[in-house]
């Protein structure tokens, strides 16, 4: 049994959330990521006890431990998963230097507020342009000649 890249804690109670991650482990050809629930209200793990890390804080941001026990909150935690799935479009727009400060101050708003957005429509959406995203980064390794090296597609 391999060890995942990352291990990724988050908000199965939320649809946007939900949609995000389920685009991103359709995509996850390489079994990168593991998913961890956090939203149960007796949700324990041991590592994240371990670093100091509760339920509460795992609720109000995406959560990732990569495979060196280091740990990416918030929008680095966004980089780091797409990066770990071979998106490396929404990882560079996620952490691009001229972005990433906007992104920092608005995604504990867009974490706030996650379940009343889900409600717009958002979650088609995400699912949309990350399934996209993945068909291009696929068709880059293919055109690099590395079609093989976990495209995500199935």
């Amino acid at each position: 049994m391999s060890v995942p890249a990352m291990v990724v804690y988050y908000d199965a109670s939320c649809p946007l959330c939900r949609a995000e991650i389920g685009a991103l482990a359709e995509v996850d050809a390489s079994a990168a990521l593991q998913w961890v629930d956090c939203s149960a209200p007796d949700f324990e793990d041991a590592a994240a006890r371990a670093a100091g890390i509760d339920r509460a804080a795992l609720m109000a941001a995406l959560h990732a431990r990569d495979a060196a026990g280091r740990w990416h909150v918030g929008v680095d935690a966004f980089v780091a998963i797409y990066r770990a799935v071979g998106i490396e479009s929404v990882a560079r727009l996620w952490g691009h230097p001229w972005l990433k400060p906007l992104w920092v101050r608005l995604y504990p708003w867009i974490a706030r507020h996650r379940q009343r957005l889900s409600r717009l429509g958002l979650t088609g959406t995400f699912e949309w342009w990350v399934r996209r995203e993945a068909r291009r980064a696929a068709a880059a390794r293919c055109a690099a000649d590395r079609c093989g090296t976990g495209d995500g597609l199935r």
